[in-house]
């Protein structure tokens, strides 16, 4: 059972896997890198006030019940700052994972479930109008959140389907976890 989750977790590629698509993970780490990092580390650091989070930060995360609390953070029931630590945490961390490829297919999905969390918040939280939402097959290839996220989306599904490929942190690891099982398995 430990086996298959590290190897799930860490395994860089199928057993099949070709150079192609190692290949096609690692273009798209360096799309996503090119395209989104700047995009997720700059909204990181709008959360972050000092070693603490900004009231930025709830705003963002937590826009309706900010402005229930008169936009007071020490109102906030304490769930509610552990879920605004925790996207502005996911902010940071997940696109590193997914771009140095370590746990590239768990942190390629957690980005996938990022960017649907991320979303809802835009539409219902901060109450977007139609034309900034779009939506698909509509003649409007500028509609900000859907157009763009299901293109982030898809962008994700190759190292999420292919792994991290044999240039990541994957590949680095795996091997020397195989060598820890097959010793752990040996000494059982």
């Amino acid at each position: 059972m430990l086996t298959l989750a590290l190897s799930t977790i860490f395994n860089p590629r199928g057993s099949t896997q070709s150079f192609g698509a190692s290949a096609m993970s690692l273009i798209a780490r360096l799309l996503f890198a090119s395209i989104l990092l700047r995009f997720f580390l700059n909204s990181f650091l709008t959360k972050i006030d000092g070693f603490g989070l900004s009231a930025g930060a709830y705003i963002q995360v937590l826009p309706r019940q900010m402005e229930a609390a008169g936009y007071d953070p020490a109102t906030l029931a304490w769930p509610l700052h552990l879920v605004v630590l925790a996207g502005a945490l996911a902010e940071l961390i997940l696109p590193l994972l997914v771009i140095f490829g370590l746990t590239t297919r768990p942190a390629a999905l957690a980005m996938m479930g990022f960017l649907v969390v991320m979303s809802l918040t835009d539409v219902f939280g901060h109450g977007l109008d139609r034309a900034t939402i779009g939506g698909m097959f509509d003649p409007d290839p500028y509609g900000v959140i859907f157009d763009q996220r299901l293109l982030w989306g898809f962008l994700l599904l190759m190292p999420l389907w292919l792994g991290g490929g044999t240039v990541s942190l994957d590949a680095l690891i795996w091997p020397r976890l195989q060598r820890w099982l097959g010793q752990s398995a040996i000494s059982s």
